[in-house]
This record gives C-alpha cells, structure tokens and sequence, in this order.
C-alpha cells in the first residue's frame, strides 16, 4: 500500500536524490487500466507540482519549484509522470502519463540557455542539454485511455526530461562531456 494518497502532500523529503539506484535504472510498465493505487499516485503528484509553483504554498512546505516529477524520483518503480508547466505562449500544460514512449520526433533540436535543472538534483550544473524540437509521444492516461500528444517547445523538453528519468538517464547525461556548451549542429536556443 502506497503512502501517496490524493490527500497525502509530497514534501522535498519524499524525493529520491541523485546516486539512489533507482534514479539508473529503467523503470518498469504499469498495468493498464491503472489501479486506483496509481491513479491516487499521479493525482498526488500533480498536486506537489500545483503546491511547488504557488508561491504561499511552496514556502509552508519548504517546496522547490518543479515543473515534471516522475514516479521513480518518489521512489515508485513504475513507468509514469506528471507534468505541470506553461509554455513559451503562456498556455497552461497539465499531463498525467502513463506508460509513455517517443513514437517519432524532429531532427531539429533545441535547448534551455540557462541549462535544466530536477528536483532530485541539489546541485548547480552547467551546459546544454540537447532536445528535439518536436516530438510525439504515446502513453495512457488516468482511464487507461490511449492518448497522442505533438509537442513542440519548452513542453517538448520537459516531457523528454520525464520520459528520460523513466529510462534511468537524468539530464546532465546529455551534456556534452568535453565542452558542456557545445551543441549539435542542428541545435538552436528556444529563447
């Protein structure tokens, strides 16, 4: 039994840090349709990432800003996320995925200027992190419904970031070793 009930409010404590084994390895597939359990989870999740960017919330509870958190930075071995962010436009996105995979994306990348960062990482790292551009990406949602999304933009790099942590691999895997700022050729800046 799960302590991550819907009234049950996920505090910093609750996430896994950088060099927990499970933040490296690939995380396994829920059953589709979801349990209650699960449901219960995502719903949770959600709510840190609501909690996190309100201001008066996020210092009661001592909260870092997040905008995606994936079920293996609570500890939970199981293949879903949740996003919460606004894009470029300022358009509110909301995503509770489960069992997510990349069918196709650009060859065009892009990348944050002021690099990525993850709430399961307390330390300041520099470079860029490469993404695609556009990408599609399928999974299930709450009802255990097949859903596609087309994304393009920051909500594009915020969902390779969670699909990433599900496939053990966290952001700065992605820098480029020698020179942190060094980027493919076809790679250009989202600002």
């Amino acid at each position: 039994m799960s302590k991550f009930r819907k009234d049950y409010i996920i505090t910093m404590k609750d996430i896994v840090r950088e060099g927990n084994p499970i933040l490296n390895q690939v995380i396994e597939e829920v059953t589709i349709p979801p349990s209650e359990e699960d449901k219960e989870t995502l719903i949770c999740m959600m709510n840190f990432l609501k909690n996190s960017q309100d201001p008066t919330l996020a210092k009661k509870y001592k909260l870092r800003a997040g905008v995606g958190l994936s079920a293996n930075q609570i500890g939970l071995n199981k293949r879903m996320f949740v996003a919460y962010l606004t894009d470029e436009k300022g358009v509110q996105h909301e995503y509770m995925l489960i069992n997510p995979k990349i069918i196709s994306h650009s060859v065009s990348m892009i990348y944050l200027p002021q690099s990525e960062g993850c709430l399961s990482v307390d330390r300041d790292i520099k470079g860029f992190v490469p993404r695609y551009e556009r990408i599609k990406v399928k999974g299930y949602n709450l009802e255990g419904e097949e859903i596609l999304l087309k994304l393009s933009g920051y909500p594009s790099i915020v969902i390779q970031h969670e699909i990433d942590h599900l496939n053990g691999i966290m952001f700065y895997d992605r820098i480029n070793k020698e020179n942190p700022f060094q980027l493919p050729e076809n790679c250009k800046s989202l600002n």
